[in-house]
């Protein structure tokens, strides 16, 4: 009879662990690499830069994580790349004077893709956010 009640203690403590899940609990790497229908809402995101740096800052996001540039628009804010042999649509907008958001779209509108890719640039960005470009002047 003790047995069985510990049994079900256990049995009871494991299943209100597996309930009390945290609210942003972040994807483990076996969802980020796996193909599966992404949410319009989580391709866009607003950072506390404006869209020039953000448009700068997103190029390098891509550049890091091995994407290949096909086309980059800096007037109107928009870069095409290839990643994992599907196109995107990166744009940057101006919010307000010191703020810019950033969308990442698949540019055949299936949204069926990994979410790693759009989560890998928007993590880039954030943790360079405070890393302002700068110029660099070559001598010949």
């Amino acid at each position: 009879m003790e047995r069985i009640v510990k049994y079900f203690y256990v049995i009871v403590i494991f299943c209100i662990s597996m309930l009390c899940v945290k609210a942003e609990e972040p994807m483990s790497l076996s969802t980020l690499i796996t193909a599966q229908t992404v949410k319009y809402q989580d391709c866009t995101m607003v950072f506390n830069t404006d869209n020039i740096n953000l448009l700068y800052l997103t190029i390098a996001g891509i550049n890091a994580n091995r994407f290949q540039i096909e086309e980059i628009q800096s007037k109107n804010g928009y870069v095409i790349f290839n990643a994992v042999n599907k196109r995107f649509l990166a744009t940057v907008a101006n919010v307000n004077t010191n703020q810019g958001l950033l969308r990442i779209t698949p540019v055949d509108n299936n949204y069926f893709f990994q979410p790693g890719i759009v989560s890998n640039i928007f993590k880039y960005i954030q943790i360079n956010l405070n890393n302002k470009p700068e110029n660099i002047n070559f001598s010949y």
